[in-house]
């Protein structure tokens, strides 16, 4: 696949590096060969001191309770409400339209992309649209629950494991939209197909749409975990006991496609954030795209 990258909202480009700090981020940033060499050598021998496979079963046992124990810690002051959203899917802005719309978000978290979608939409008990949200941890859900922003006039909150491919609570073939913002590549990557092929049940033929970021090959993120963290390639174990995978533009184009999706986008956000006041370069990588259901 050629290399698609994201669209250009007002980005802003580096164009002489004596000027890297005069902003906090830069869009659209190419890497070098020397680059792109290194990092693969640091993702090569970190695959060469992979997690032991008895130390794999251990985690893999306790990956339930990850992610309970990181929303107890955190509540809902880890992540930032997405509003970012509109910008990159505009599709999100739907409060004008006159036809009733569902949309499901699974890994909704404590609701830092739903809350948002129901302020810039207006949503009220007359709305045409409906949002239903999930998430494996019942302490996730718990707290969303608890904000008045939420009413069930308009917004569905429930615990779900996507692995377990258990029916969901509507009908197949009935969602507009499925949300998927950073969150396969904290499944294991052997579950990625059933999982997808699972969800695209549930989208109308013809229009419904699935739409996806997550993270890129070569991302910092993933450029930084020490040795017995890789579990297998570009699969890792966090400190914490969650997983996270780091994914190419092909992969998921061929993931998507053989689940009954066909490409409206899929592209590559390379980023370079700085920090102004330590002088330090941070490289950035995520894929976004959106497949519509055959």
């Amino acid at each position: 696949m050629t290399e698609e990258k994201r669209p250009a909202f007002g980005s802003r480009h580096l164009s002489d590096e004596k000027d890297v700090f005069a902003h906090n981020a830069w869009d659209d940033v190419e890497w070098s060969e020397e680059q792109s060499e290194e990092a693969n050598s640091i993702i090569t021998k970190q695959y060469e001191h992979r997690m032991s496979n008895s130390k794999w079963e251990t985690l893999k046992s306790d990956l339930p309770s990850a992610w309970n124990r990181f929303y107890d810690i955190h509540e809902n002051k880890f992540f930032k409400d997405r509003q970012w959203l509109f910008t990159e899917f505009p599709e999100l802005i739907i409060s004008n339209s006159n036809e009733s719309t569902t949309i499901l978000e699974v890994g909704c978290g404590v609701g830092n992309c739903i809350f948002p979608i129901i302020r810039t939409n207006n949503l009220n008990q007359q709305s045409n649209i409906y949002l239903y949200c999930c998430d494996y941890s019942s302490t996730a859900i718990d707290i969303l629950k608890q904000n008045p922003e939420y009413n069930t006039k308009y917004c569905h909150a429930f615990v779900y494991d996507l692995t377990s491919l258990n029916p969901m609570p509507f009908e197949e073939n009935s969602l507009d939209l499925i949300i998927m913002i950073f969150v396969l590549s904290a499944i294991e990557s052997s579950k990625h197909d059933e999982v997808i092929k699972h969800l695209v049940k549930y989208l109308k033929p013809g229009h419904g749409k699935l739409i996806f970021r997550d993270y890129g090959l070569y991302d910092m993120a993933q450029l930084r975990f020490k040795n017995d963290k890789c579990i297998e390639q570009n699969m890792y174990a966090r400190s914490d006991g969650t997983l996270t995978y780091f994914f190419q533009q092909d992969e998921l184009d061929q993931l998507f496609t053989r689940n009954g999706l066909i490409k409206e986008q899929n592209m590559i956000d390379r980023r370079l954030q700085v920090n102004r006041s330590k002088q330090l370069k941070m490289y950035r990588i995520w894929l976004q795209c959106k497949y519509i259901k055959a």
